[in-house]
Parts: C-alpha cells; structure tokens; sequence
C-alpha cells in the first residue's frame, strides 16, 4: 500500500510521516518529561485492600537516577550489559527500567511468573549481568540463576514508596501472617538500599570527579539497543525482539500523534493492569501516558478482577487497557455493573481479538465500546489503532502515523481489498532483529517488511481486519476455517462466558474444527445445542465436530487463551474419543 488511504482518520493536523524525534534515547525522554510535569504524580500502586503509593515525575526523576549510578559505580555493570527486571506492576518497575535506561544499559524484561527454567532460558539467552526481582519470589533464584551470567541480584518490595506506616504494616502482614516473603538464599541487596548506594556514589564519587548521572547516557543513539522482549514470534522457542531507543521512541510518538485530540496533557488518570513487562503495558502505560504527563495506576495483578475495585475507587479513572478476557471478566463482576466507571473516556484493548459480544456489552454499560488496537513485539509493539470515536467493531483500526503495511498471498504476491493475506509492516518501531538468532531473524524481517505471521483483510478506506493466526488456521478438506470466527459466533450463544477453538487431527480431511467452551453459571448448555447455534451462522465445515466443556481455558500471563495448549489437549481427546 503506498497511498495510505487511512490517514484521512488521523487528527487533524497529523501528517502520514513521523516528525524527527524530541530525544535519541529513553533515558533523555525520561528526564525531560520528569522535568516538564516534575510534581505531578506519575504513578501509584493500588493494592486490593486499598493501600497505595505514589511516585511524583519529580521523585521518579531522581529515585531512578540513584539507581542508575548503583548500577554502573557499585556493580560495576559497563555500557550495553544487559539487566533482567522480573517484577510485576508496582513502583519499583519505572524506577529499575528508567534507571537501567538512564545508566546506558539494556532492559530484558522477565515475567514473575516464570518457572525457574523459563527464566534460567531467559537469563542465559541475554546474558544478563544483573537481576532485579520481587521478594515474593527470591525462592526460585538458586535455580533459576544456575549457568546464567548473573552476577547481581536486587529485591524489590511490592511496598516501595508506600508512606512507611502502611508499607511496613502490608509487610509485616505479608511476612509475618501470611508467610508470603521467603528467605533469600543468594547474595542480594535490597532495592531500597541500593537507593541509598546510588546517592552515596553520586556524592562521593561522581561530584568530586565532575562528572553526572548524563554522562552514562550520552553515547546512546537511536539505533543504540535499549531493551529485548522475550516473545515466541512467529516461529519458534522463545526470542529476544531488539527493540532500539528509536523503535520504542518513535513508537510512543506514533501512538500519541494518533490519540492526542483525546488526551488532556497532566489531566488523565490511566490504569494500567496489564504487566508492564508486556509489551503492550509497557509501551502505551509506561511510556506514552508518562509522555503526556498522566498519572498511571498500576495493578500487581488483574485476577481475580475484583483486584481492580480498589483503584475504580479511588481513582476517577479517565483510560484503561486490557484484553478480551479482562473486560469480559469485568462485566461479569456485579460491582462493576452496579457502578461503572463514570469518568472513563477510553478503553484499549489489545493482545488479542476483541469479541464483538463483549465490545457491544462494554457499549451498552459504559456508553462507548472497548477500542481495539494491533501490535507485536517485534513492533514495538503497536502497529494499528481504532480512530478513537470512529472505530469500527470487529476490526484492528488503521495503521499508525509513519506506518506502512501490505497483505501477501501464499505466492507472495500482493493481496487486494477485502482479500485475506499474510500481514506485513514496515515503519520505525520495526525491530532490529532477535538477539543473536540471524536465521530467524531473516524469516520474519525481507526486504524491510515484518512478517507478522497473522493473516488480515484491508477494506478500501484502510480498515484491517486480522482473520487469525497463520499458525492457527484450521484446514479442513482443504478449507481454511479461522478460529477467530468461530469464536465470535460462540460467544454470542447464551450462557457462553468464554470459548476458544482449535484444529484437531481428522485423517483423509486434515482437521476438524474443536471447541473448549466456558458456560455461565447455571447455563444449559449441551454439545448438541452449541453446534445447533453455530449451524445457524456458519456453513458446515466451520461448524465445530467436537464441543469440550471446562470450568476455565489456559492463559498468558495477560489473559490471552493459550490455543498451543488447547490443540495439544484436542489432540488428546480426539485420538481417545
């Protein structure tokens, strides 16, 4: 595509091509906006018994230069060594990845969920040096640190920066009454006191010498390596995305430019449930909301929802982001229904297909529907977003500012509109490559075009629609059936809360079509009667062979159904059936 007929839904005054950046690296964005909203709050961590702690721009600004001088003065870490930050959403996250930018480093962000082996894999596959982590989880660090390059770990508290009576009382309750806090077993210093460090070296070694906490940023560029995301891409085990200063940079702008006649400079209140070490949070709530000078509220854990009421509380809550399951689950909670969030303008969801049954039931409950957006971590990660008041249910939106995208047929010819075919990106968010993979690298990037892996349909104003995953597509007989689809038509059977659909082996036919399903509570529902509704809207092949049902389906760690794990399951009850 090369006239880019959806720039007539950007703002006005937004052109098609990205402006040259304020900043070369994330580490100049972070002070600069520090120094522009400086007493603002910037963020605050709402547990679900209510307490909270706040961070200012201000606060943040200098908590997370001291942690940047720890990390170069006291562990000794040199330019481009690589740090792994586990931790969940709290307010030791932007002070560790602000600092980690800041000290001339490069972040790899971990999820705390992790099985020891999984971050052992990851550990050994950056090469990391350093390791911050939540106390809650030093148990698993022997193991998990074992062959790695780790030198240093750092433990962190859910409670850092909570005023110190009710830090040290959720604490004491944590270590003391629930038992929740293990022993740590490997040489570690706590966050707050490397804090302390980082000011020491600032005092004592930095000042007399003349020189600053700038001084670790100043060779950075935008092609400088600023952060790897683990994702299991489009083939493959798991691999780090290399994401530069100027992909994440030139993201955030795109992002912004796209949504900013909705946005009220230092006025909006954003809650962020989604982990920050997904690339979804951690593009759109940690930096681009920090751009505009918004206060973040960040969630340890969306599950169970009812973890959110505390911060609607609290909070007049203006954006939200989260995924299908999320706002599904949401509108499912009678607190929820009871007393939606008034003040809330905007709710973004991605990570995974937006249902149309929930975006209509969102709609109805809250006066706008969820608006829908597209993106990959191998795009830093957002590629596509509903014009915000114009968005279209069912689809991704449009392509950002600066971004280009065509859709391939098998032949790799370019498809047409309203023809499905492989989605391909090209813009600056686009990854480096992954870290230390050129083979891989060389599948997904050609030519200067991503491969993404999903396949799509644009109609002529520049709408995509993303039909399913390659990787997910079920032939059968040779027909292509999209999960997707077949989904949506579920879940707007009565009594469905949750649905999912795989291909399972069929002999001579290739596959059939399987779905798990998740009935309402006191629902009567049968296997006869799901596949009766989806008779009535889909032509046979599409029809589900088989119907499971289960009191729950597998999910990230953000709440996307796991379908590897369904068809492996599939497969299992097919052969015994």
């Amino acid at each position: 595509m090369t006239d880019r007929p959806w720039t007539r839904y950007y703002a006005a005054g937004t052109q098609p091509d990205l402006p040259p950046l304020a900043e070369s690296s994330l580490a100049g964005f972070a002070r600069a906006h520090a120094r522009i909203h400086g007493p603002r709050p910037a963020f605050s961590t709402v547990l679900p018994g209510g307490q909270c702690g706040t961070l200012t721009y201000a606060q943040l600004d200098a908590w997370s230069d001291a942690f940047a001088v720890f990390l170069r003065e006291d562990l000794g870490l040199q330019a481009g060594d690589r740090v792994a930050v586990q931790l969940p959403n709290c307010l030791a996250y932007p002070v560790a990845a602000f600092g980690v930018f800041k000290a001339g480093l490069v972040l790899v962000n971990t999820n705390p969920l992790y099985t020891p082996a999984e971050t052992a894999y990851q550990l050994k596959d950056s090469g990391a040096r350093a390791l911050v982590v939540l106390d809650l989880f030093a148990d698993k660090l022997g193991e998990a640190m074992a062959g790695s390059a780790v030198e240093q770990v750092v433990t962190a508290s859910l409670t850092l920066g909570f005023p110190a009576l009710s830090g040290a009382l959720v604490r004491f309750v944590m270590q003391y009454v629930q038992r929740r806090i293990p022993a740590c077993r490997v040489p570690h210093v706590d966050f707050g006191r490397a804090l302390a460090r980082g000011r020491e070296s600032t005092a004592q070694v930095l000042a007399p010498a003349g020189r600053g906490v700038e001084d670790y940023a100043r060779d950075l560029s935008p092609s400088s390596l600023a952060c790897l995301q683990y994702t299991g891409g489009t083939t493959g085990v798991s691999k780090g995305a290399m994401l530069s200063h100027g992909n994440l940079l030139s993201n955030v702008e795109q992002a912004y430019l796209f949504c900013r006649h909705r946005i009220v400079p230092e006025q909006e209140v954003v809650l962020a449930p989604l982990p920050l070490y997904h690339v979804f949070a951690f593009t759109v709530n940690l930096l681009t909301f920090y751009r505009t000078g918004a206060h973040s509220i960040l969630v340890p854990s969306p599950r169970p929802p009812s973890n959110l009421r505390a911060a609607f509380r609290r909070f007049d809550i203006t954006w939200m982001t989260g995924v299908n399951t999320l706002y599904a689950a949401l509108l499912n909670e009678p607190w929820f229904q009871a007393d939606p969030p008034r003040s809330l303008k905007v709710a973004i969801a991605g990570g995974a297909a937006l249902l149309g049954a929930v975006a209509e039931r969102w709609r109805l409950l809250l006066g706008e529907a969820a608006t829908e957006g597209y993106g990959l971590s191998e795009a830093s990660p957002v590629v596509c977003f509903n014009p915000l008041g114009q968005g279209r249910v069912g689809c991704i939106g449009v392509p950002l500012p600066g971004t280009d995208v065509r859709l391939l047929r098998e032949d790799h010819s370019v498809a047409g509109p309203g023809e499905a075919g492989e989605l391909c990106v090209r813009g600056p968010q686009v990854m480096q490559g992954y870290w230390k993979r050129p083979a891989e690298t060389a599948e997904v990037l050609q030519d200067g075009w991503l491969r993404t892996g999903d396949v799509a349909v644009m109609d002529a104003d520049g709408f995509l629609r993303i039909v399913d995953r390659i990787k997910d597509v079920v032939v059968v007989s040779g027909f292509k059936v999209f999960p997707n689809e077949v989904e949506d038509c579920l879940s707007k059977l009565v009594g469905v809360r949750l649905a999912a659909v795989v291909g399972a082996p069929h002999g001579d036919h290739g596959e059939q079509v399987v779905a798990f399903v998740v009935a309402e509570p006191g629902a009567h529902l049968s296997e006869a009667s799901v596949r009766e509704h989806c008779h009535q809207s889909l032509t046979n092949y599409k029809v589900p062979r088989r119907v499971f049902f289960r009191d729950d389906l597998p999910k990230s760690n953000i709440g996307k159904i796991l379908r590897k794990d369904l068809r492996a399951e599939a497969a299992r009850l097919v052969a015994g059936a």
